[in-house]
């Protein structure tokens, strides 16, 4: 069970949280949720999520070195999307970086942070379907703890201004 919301209570306000990862449609939940923010009053929180596999399989120092440089690389993606961001809606976002399975990382920052008020998705635009975090995420819609919304991901800057 999520904790009580709280975004739109005094000394709070709502986060629009966006998932940061390599697809291109990355870009559209990111100009849609800084652009709701910055209407709404709100903020933009971003998370990456670190999915390393077969680090039990590694040496130890080898394993410390991948962790290290897959955080690197992670940092540098959520500051080239914060940049955007901040381009956007005329402030920085909140950079939250996990290491995890995607989902299970989501639902734990949304549990931890009470004024997260939507997650922002964008769908895919490729013949495979809208994505697997979309798909994912889309079956437990229903019992989910925040709204989420998703943003087409072949909408351009223009039509996403004109709905946000």
């Amino acid at each position: 069970m999520s904790r009580k919301r709280r975004s739109y209570e005094a000394g709070h306000r709502p986060k629009f949280l966006v998932i940061i990862d390599d697809t291109p449609e990355c870009d559209r939940a990111v100009y849609y949720a800084s652009r709701r923010a910055a209407r709404t009053g709100g903020a933009v929180i971003m998370l990456r999520v670190i999915e390393i596999k077969d680090r039990a399989q590694q040496w130890l120092g080898v394993a410390n070195l991948m962790k290290a440089e897959a955080h690197d690389a992670a940092a540098e993606v959520v500051a080239r999307f914060a940049a955007r961001a901040e381009n956007i809606a005329g402030f920085a976002g909140e950079h939250v970086i996990r290491e995890g399975e995607a989902a299970e990382e989501i639902l734990r920052l949304i549990d931890e942070d009470e004024d997260i008020a939507v997650l922002i998705l964008a769908a895919g635009v490729e013949k495979e379907g809208p994505g697997p975090l979309v798909t994912s995420l889309s079956k437990m819609a229903g019992s989910f703890p925040v709204p989420i919304g998703i943003v087409p991901g072949h909408l351009s800057d223009e039509e996403l201004d004109a709905m946000s």
